[in-house]
């Protein structure tokens, strides 16, 4: 099964947006290893040129946050614009996943879906956390309409 989801997961990561890191702030300071912090990274959405988004995510610092082994909270949010003309694909699914980010060793990650409401002509992004094994609440949206660029 494990090894099931990771195949998935290489042959999709082409299909989604990488990030940039803009920065980062330090929320508590560790006396041993890396100090917790926010960051912020932003990232174009990979099928619609025009959208980009910026995230903030909490890190866990600390020696485990330093090795690369600590497990981030569930804490971000998202905020998308549109930076530039919109152009739809004619093949634009209604829901698909555009960003993912590992948030801890193996089984944590933060998921970007990109859903299309075309009654009101808007995409709207969900940021989600979620364990392979037992899914997780939290969550941050952000929309944009699609309107003429001038």
């Amino acid at each position: 099964m494990l090894f099931r989801a990771v195949v998935v997961c290489a042959a999709l990561a082409p299909l989604m947006a990488a990030a940039e890191e803009v920065g980062c702030v330090t929320t508590a300071w560790k006396l041993l290893g890396a100090n917790h912090r926010v960051c912020v990274s932003a990232f174009d959405d990979p099928k619609v040129p025009g959208v980009a988004c910026h995230i903030s995510q909490a890190r866990t610092g600390g020696i485990k946050g330093s090795l690369g082994v600590a497990e981030d909270p569930s804490q971000f949010s998202i905020a998308c614009r549109q930076i530039g003309p919109i152009s739809l694909p004619a093949d634009l699914p209604k829901e698909e996943t555009v960003f993912s980010e590992g948030t801890s060793l193996i089984f944590k990650e933060t998921r970007v879906n990109r859903l299309w409401d075309p009654k009101r002509r808007t995409l709207v992004y969900l940021a989600i956390s979620r364990k392979v094994i037992e899914g997780a609440p939290a969550n941050s949206i952000s929309s944009v309409p699609v309107m003429p660029w001038r």
